[in-house]
């Protein structure tokens, strides 16, 4: 049987934009299996984030190629054969995005991993410090961090409430549950408050140390949170401490 030069032209089509779309497919699920496979033992850290960085390369390439293939398959096959491009290029950007994003931040963010509401007078760890043997970043606060801090995190500072610290230390320890971290210590007589958070992907420790102070009447609320691991946090600290904030915050306001 005969098979015409453009049947086998269309089949080619066909063949590279199911190709693009395994791409995108196989570089989302290597990007997905990066962190898990690190807490597995299977591969180090180093590796694990080079799987990431490579899937977003990967999938980031697969993009460009698939919009090229698009705008040639649409002038010679008609929009279904693009259309099937364009999807390969949707699925290498789901993956591409998110390496992007947080490459950028990486990039943009100063390489910090302990950020603390009270730069002069940081709350210090004391219950988790058994946890952190093996932590490779220690618990002294290095006074260096401050400034970056202030640059990168301008809106991080105390949080001032109109409660008397009984009743501060009553919310904070009610948002810290809601945080779903592992409360490590809860010291009603010092007002502090030690946990560990982990995070989705990687599940890195991250320890928390909560510490109320009586300002007069009121109280002031400080959080420090610290990395076990890593050079740079990418920002996740600086998240955790407003999350924290904004939820103390709304719960004061409806308390």
């Amino acid at each position: 049987m005969l098979i015409s030069s453009n049947t086998l032209t269309t089949r080619r089509w066909l063949q590279a934009s199911w190709s693009l779309i395994f791409l995108g497919g196989s570089a989302g699920l290597a990007a997905l299996i990066a962190g898990p496979g690190y807490r597995m033992d299977w591969w180090g850290l180093g590796e694990g984030i080079r799987v990431i960085a490579w899937s977003g390369i990967a999938a980031g390439s697969g993009v460009v190629l698939a919009l090229l293939c698009a705008v040639f398959a649409y002038r010679k096959h008609g929009l279904a054969m693009a259309c099937r491009f364009l999807a390969g290029a949707f699925i290498c950007c789901l993956t591409a995005a998110p390496a992007a994003f947080y490459g950028a931040k990486a990039n943009n963010l100063p390489r910090i991993h302990d950020i603390s509401t009270d730069l002069e007078r940081p709350p210090e760890f004391v219950a988790v410090l058994a946890l952190r043997k093996d932590a490779k970043n220690p618990a002294r606060y290095d006074p260096k961090v401050a400034p970056l801090q202030r640059a990168a995190y301008p809106d991080i500072s105390s949080i001032h409430l109109q409660k008397s610290p009984v009743a501060a230390f009553r919310l904070v320890n009610q948002v810290a549950q809601a945080m779903k971290w592992d409360i490590i210590a809860t010291d009603p007589n010092s007002l502090r408050i030690e946990a560990t958070a982990t995070t989705l992907l990687f599940g890195f420790k991250d320890d928390v140390v909560i510490r109320v102070s009586p300002d007069g009447a009121n109280s002031t609320v400080d959080i420090r949170s610290l990395s076990r691991i890593g050079v740079s946090d990418i920002g996740t600290n600086a998240g955790r401490i407003r999350d924290f904030t904004k939820r103390l915050e709304e719960l004061a306001r409806g308390g």
